[in-house]
């Protein structure tokens, strides 16, 4: 009875133990984390930093030598078409040989060729204003009606800013002209009066805006050509971003873009890439890489009063879209790898990891598009390990927790 007792019990500890080892050596699940394929939008934008810039910046410079006249504008200042923006008072005029006498024809000719030269170019941009201010009205009741997109209506509206700024510059370059005749004939003629005051040569702005910044403020003798003042309008801001020519090359005129990085915690504003400018330039990097970049000029779409905070010279970063679909299907760039020289992943299937190859087509560096290889549904792992391997049984790590 005893022996009986001892063989079954030291039988019954042998069994165990080999089950122990058994179950020890038992290959289990590695732990993983997956995520499931879907379809859904998906963009691919192209970033970097730029800089906004008034689209016409005016540089005011002394038209005669004399004696400037103290300047109290301040940069900031809001002027108006006309304001005084100096006061020069010129020096008295030489007597002009014959040479100099004939110079100072010539530019009063030149500066009323220009003058008839600025006025016709204005009246190019008036009737491309009142072209682009039907085409706006046009699109914006075909808006209304739902045949003409938001992309439709937005692109007019910016064409009808470009143009109603391309008007201004056409009404400022005839003022500047006028300015420029008559400081030609006042150094031809002198100024023909007797007391200080009336001799005064009065610079006057040429355009509605604000004064950038003061070149020249204290009085004191300025020479003809000296700059005084910049001016500019705010409501003709853009964006300038130099782009590596790599990604330049992947947008075009029209492509819709955000701009974010002016203000903390402000929404993206729209914004939308009027031209890519065909002449690129070499930059240094701060890792000391010589790097090919392209000015790429952008508009804003938004309201005005959305970015009325920035001004000129104020750094932005923007994100342009070169690529977008409404039903891509979309995996993780954390499930991809190179096997043979082609994309694969490890497909879930039955709680074992399929590898399967797959092809790619658009990727924003967090979701890429799926052209061959995987269905809407289908589960993959994420960041595979080297425990992954095809055939392995696998387990998603939340349902294990």
């Amino acid at each position: 009875m005893t022996l009986r007792f001892r063989t079954l019990f030291w039988s019954g500890t042998a069994v165990l133990v080999i089950a122990l080892i058994g179950w020890s050596f038992w290959p289990r699940p590695v732990l993983v984390d997956t995520a499931r394929i879907e379809r859904g939008a998906l963009s691919v934008a192209i970033r970097d930093e730029g800089r906004t810039r008034i689209r016409d910046v005016y540089a005011i410079a002394s038209p005669v030598s004399g004696r400037l006249l103290r300047i109290d504008w301040e940069p900031g200042d809001r002027i108006a078409t006309g304001d005084v923006l100096a006061r020069i008072l010129p020096a008295e005029p030489s007597i002009l040989d014959a040479r100099s006498q004939g110079e100072a024809e010539a530019a009063i000719a030149l500066a009323e060729a220009a003058r008839s030269a600025a006025r016709a170019e204005a009246g190019t941009a008036r009737s491309a204003l009142d072209l682009a201010r039907e085409d706006h009205a046009r699109i914006a009741r075909l808006h209304e009606t739902g045949i003409a997109s938001q992309a439709q209506i937005d692109r007019a509206a910016a064409e009808l800013r470009a143009a109603e700024a391309a008007a201004g510059r056409a009404q400022a370059a005839i003022r500047m002209r006028e300015a420029e005749i008559e400081a030609a004939r006042i150094h031809l003629h002198g100024s023909g009066a007797g007391d200080r005051d009336s001799a005064i040569f009065d610079i006057r702005s040429p355009i509605d805006g604000v004064v950038l910044q003061t070149v020249r403020e204290s009085e004191g003798p300025v020479a003809a050509g000296a700059p005084l003042l910049e001016i500019g309008d705010p409501s003709g801001l853009e964006i300038v971003a130099e782009f590596l020519s790599a990604d330049a090359v992947q947008t075009t005129p029209g492509d819709p873009a955000q701009i974010t990085g002016w203000r903390r915690d402000a929404p993206p504003l729209p914004a939308r890439v009027r031209r890519v400018e065909p002449y690129g330039f070499e930059q240094v990097s701060a890792l000391g890489v010589e790097e090919q970049r392209v000015n790429v000029v952008l508009d804003f779409t938004g309201e005005p009063g959305d970015w009325s905070a920035l001004g000129h010279g104020y750094r932005v970063e923007t994100a342009i879209t070169v690529w977008h679909s409404e039903d891509a299907l979309r995996v993780p760039v954390a499930a991809l790898f190179r096997q043979d020289g082609s994309w694969a992943v490890y497909r879930v299937d039955n709680n074992r990891a399929a590898l399967t190859p797959v092809r790619i087509g658009q990727d924003n560096g967090v979701d890429a598009e799926v052209l061959d290889g995987l269905t809407a549904g289908d589960v993959v792992v994420l960041y595979p390990g080297e425990g992954v391997v095809d055939g392995a049984g696998v387990k998603d790590r939340g349902l294990a927790e």
